[in-house]
């Protein structure tokens, strides 16, 4: 599995490139972002080889991949003088997930829908499939982003949403804005008309003193959590919703006019190949800024 950084590391950053707009999108972001000034990078390119191309074609396919590295070095390297960049002989998700594993990253960062020349590393269902799977943090970058001010933090006190809040804290602020959305799990009173009145108010009784309790480990968790971005140097609100997480989400990104997302995968799957969360799916979906899934 990939690493996870700690505190005192390097935090390792892998960008994907095709040589697709949405690719110098990804580029131009990745400078724009606020990374540690300790923060290493790396570009991978994908070349496919095909069984059917000519020599021919293999070369002008190796040339072209070469100079979208190249492309794709120059541009990070208006931040980082010794960005380097690699072209990986594989297909598109396992050419990038084995490059994430051997450079030890900790954050994937990708395009969405791009159409590039070099076997179109970032069409939608391969940029899924690299997120689903990747066992790092992973960027979505959907349109021009420059360093994200207002970010919402979809918080669930999961393991998931505890690394998202750890490697927020890792960023460098700049006078950014965080909102901690946590939506309520409350647990419904049961309808049953068969029983009486008076077990019906015994159940419901017990159901407001679980979901009083729960309330207050899920205030006492996000308070945890704001004082952690608060002392890394983040202006921090929390909000408290009830409902869909989904729709609370999208509201609390309205009225912050959000510029970014932030949320845990919380994998719902033992098998190799991950699944994201019913929210993280949803929000990947339909997301309309960028999103920050973090593992």
């Amino acid at each position: 599995m990939t690493k996870r950084a700690s505190s005192g590391s390097p935090l390792r950053i892998l960008v994907a490139s095709d040589g697709s707009d949405q690719a110098r999108l990804a580029l131009t972001a990745t400078v724009d972002f606020p990374w540690p000034d300790s923060a290493e990078v790396c570009a991978v390119v994908v070349q496919q080889r095909g069984s059917t191309y000519s020599p021919a074609v293999e070369a002008a396919m190796q040339r072209g991949a070469d100079l979208t590295a190249e492309e794709a070095r120059r541009s990070l390297a208006k931040r980082w003088q010794y960005a380097r960049a690699v072209v990986a002989r594989a297909s598109p998700v396992k050419g990038v997930l084995d490059e994430a594993k051997r450079f030890g990253a900790d954050v994937i960062v990708t395009g969405w829908r791009g159409h590039g020349s070099v076997r179109r590393i970032l069409n939608g269902s391969v940029s899924r499939n690299v997120i689903r799977q990747a066992t790092c943090s992973v960027l979505v970058v959907r349109r021009q982003m420059h360093c994200p001010r207002e970010i919402v933090l979809g918080f669930d006190g999961s393991v998931e949403a505890q690394q998202a809040v750890h490697l927020l804290s890792r960023l460098s602020p700049k006078a950014g804005h965080v909102t901690i959305v946590r939506v309520a799990d409350q647990v419904p009173v049961p309808h049953n008309a068969l029983v009486s009145k008076k077990i019906m108010a015994m159940v419901r009784e017990e159901v407001t003193r679980i979901n009083a309790e729960k309330s207050g480990q899920e205030r006492s968790e996000t308070k945890r959590a704001a004082e952690v971005l608060r002392s890394a140097g983040w202006n921090v609100r929390t909000v408290f919703k009830t409902g869909a997480p989904l729709n609370a989400l999208r509201t609390a990104m309205q009225e912050s006019r959000a510029d970014l997302l932030v949320i845990g995968a919380r994998g719902t799957s033992g098998l190799r190949q991950m699944l994201l969360g019913s929210v993280a799916e949803g929000m990947l979906s339909e997301c309309p800024v960028s999103i920050l899934i973090a593992r």
